[in-house]
């Protein structure tokens, strides 16, 4: 995660079981004995309003849950310093999901547009998830693609209603 500002908080990740109710409403796909599986391998951010969380161009390794708050997902367009806008993502959404598998570059950028709390997955935590717990971490990886898959969808959508 970038850290712009001062935005995210350096204190100690919050570990279980202070998060138990946030993890149920964002990983309620998981069983409770899961989701405290899940739990060692998340950290828990605060992010202050008007943060960049992630910035489109920077190294990728890590993922974030929104546990509350909203961010707003912007592509840079050929105006230097104007943004489009590609998507508001509130309680419960994943961004950053497909860097935390291929390591890559930030394809946008990320801004809290008030102040979030998020989980934190890191593509270290994640393989370590994978190795150590497969079936969590295959359980992990199909809800990314169902998420993709949708976003995909949506974006056939809004690009066949243009042409």
């Amino acid at each position: 995660m970038t850290e712009k500002n001062g935005a995210m908080s350096q204190a100690a990740p919050e570990r279980c079981p202070h998060i138990g109710k946030d993890l149920e409403a964002i990983f309620h796909f998981l069983t409770p004995e899961e989701r405290m599986e899940l739990c060692p391998y998340l950290d828990r951010r605060e992010v202050e309003q008007g943060a960049i969380v992630m910035e489109e161009g920077e190294p990728a390794d890590s993922m974030a849950f929104v546990i509350s708050g909203s961010l707003v997902v912007k592509k840079q367009s050929v105006f230097p310093g104007k943004y489009t806008l590609v998507a508001v993502l509130e309680r419960g959404a994943m961004v950053g999901e497909i860097s935390v598998l291929d390591r890559t570059e930030r394809t946008a950028t990320v801004e809290a547009r008030e102040p979030c709390r998020l989980f934190v997955l890191t593509s270290d935590r994640f393989e370590r998830l994978l190795e150590e717990k497969p079936r969590l971490g295959v359980k992990i990886l199909r809800r990314i693609l169902h998420v993709v898959g949708m976003r995909i969808r949506l974006a056939d959508d809004r690009l066949a209603r243009l042409l």
